[in-house]
């Protein structure tokens, strides 16, 4: 009777821990593969913008990628999209990059990373397991010490505490040796689990959106200034938004990009404009004309900007100029054809208008 009853107590007490430990395996199930997505999508982020030639340098870099895609496209409503909602079509760009990217490399790069980084966590975990049962053994603790020790040794790698498991009987689990190899034996099933649903369509879909590598990606490359040009869009070149000074940009372009000042499709470069002596516009469709060389007299968003006399422009605006020259009269209800624009720009292929990219910016 006396050894029935031992023996009595030790089923019971294997009993509770076996329910324990499937417990913690199924609470574990959601933060591991929380935290599986989201160091990987942090290591494909780093890769990325070591490897994607698009991605491996500043938002000019990224910027020189996007305009020689518009050019070998050649579609006039993604050019309009660019030049007059340049921050979103950045986003919508990078998000295009990421997704090739996960799609073309996903065997080969990504399912390896998800991989590895699974079967780094489970040692984590394991090795969490040891640890907290050494301690409960060394200080004579119980079932809430091993636990809260196991949840501690887990903060950094996983989204998981003690909360996660309130209300669940644990006062008659003591063997702490047995708990620990229970949750070797069953968590093996729980990773397998998890690593046969890796696929391209899971992956943004399991990612929080702030974790996602688009998001990563945009956020590296957009938080800088967007303040564009009131007479032609350029994009302020400052890698810091609310920037103090003035707005720059080492190229402006043809005002004729932004459909102002003039009944025609206008050809005058921002930059050779206020070298002008007699040049004026009328700022905000007003009736008080203003010099050009005197732009900062009209106040506002003028004021704003360091615009430098220079008679240079980069000959890839004006081969689109000329390449959409109909397109730009269209959209902006110009008179057709009254344009006069330069021999000199007329010159130009589309392939010297990308070359000029690589060789000016």
């Amino acid at each position: 009777m006396k050894y029935y009853s031992i023996f009595q107590k030790y089923c019971h007490g294997a009993t509770s821990v076996a329910i324990f430990s499937e417990i913690i395996c199924q609470k574990l199930k959601e933060p591991i593969e929380q935290s599986v997505y989201k160091k990987t999508a942090r290591d494909l982020t780093d890769e990325m913008r070591s490897n994607c030639e698009s991605l491996n340098g500043n938002r000019s870099n990224l910027d020189k990628h996007i305009l020689k895609i518009l050019a070998e496209d050649e579609d006039f409503d993604k050019y309009m999209n660019y030049i007059h909602n340049p921050r979103e079509h950045f986003k919508s760009f990078i998000r295009d990059e990421v997704s090739r990217y996960i799609t073309d490399k996903f065997s080969v790069s990504v399912l390896p990373k998800m991989k590895e980084n699974i079967k780094l966590l489970q040692q984590k975990i394991m090795k969490a397991a040891h640890e907290s049962t050494e301690h409960v053994q060394v200080n004579r603790g119980d079932a809430s010490l091993w636990l809260k020790s196991f949840t501690q040794n887990l903060s950094e790698e996983l989204i998981f505490s003690e909360k996660d498991l309130s209300g669940v009987k644990h006062d008659d689990v003591d063997d702490f040796n047995l708990l620990k190899d229970v949750l070797r034996n069953k968590l093996p099933a729980i990773i397998s689990d998890i690593s046969s649903r890796f696929n391209t369509e899971t992956f943004p879909v399991k990612l929080d959106c702030k974790d996602r590598p688009d998001e990563l990606l945009t956020d590296h490359f957009c938080q800088c200034c967007w303040v564009q040009c009131p007479f032609c869009t350029a994009i302020c070149t400052n890698t810091i938004e609310n920037h103090d000074g003035d707005h720059s940009v080492p190229f402006h372009r043809s005002i004729g990009l932004n459909g102002i000042y003039t009944s025609n499709l206008s050809t005058h470069i921002c930059t050779s404009a206020v070298a002008s002596s007699n040049l004026y516009f009328y700022p905000n469709d007003s009736d008080d004309k203003v010099l050009w060389r005197d732009y900062r007299r009209a106040g506002g968003v003028y004021a704003d900007w360091s615009i430098t006399p220079d008679l240079s422009v980069l000959p890839y605006w004006k081969w689109f100029v000329c390449r959409f020259q109909k397109d730009l009269e269209k959209y902006y209800k110009k008179i057709e054809g009254y344009v006069e624009i330069p021999d000199e720009w007329r010159k130009y292929s589309k392939q010297e208008a990308i070359e000029s990219l690589n060789k000016y910016l």
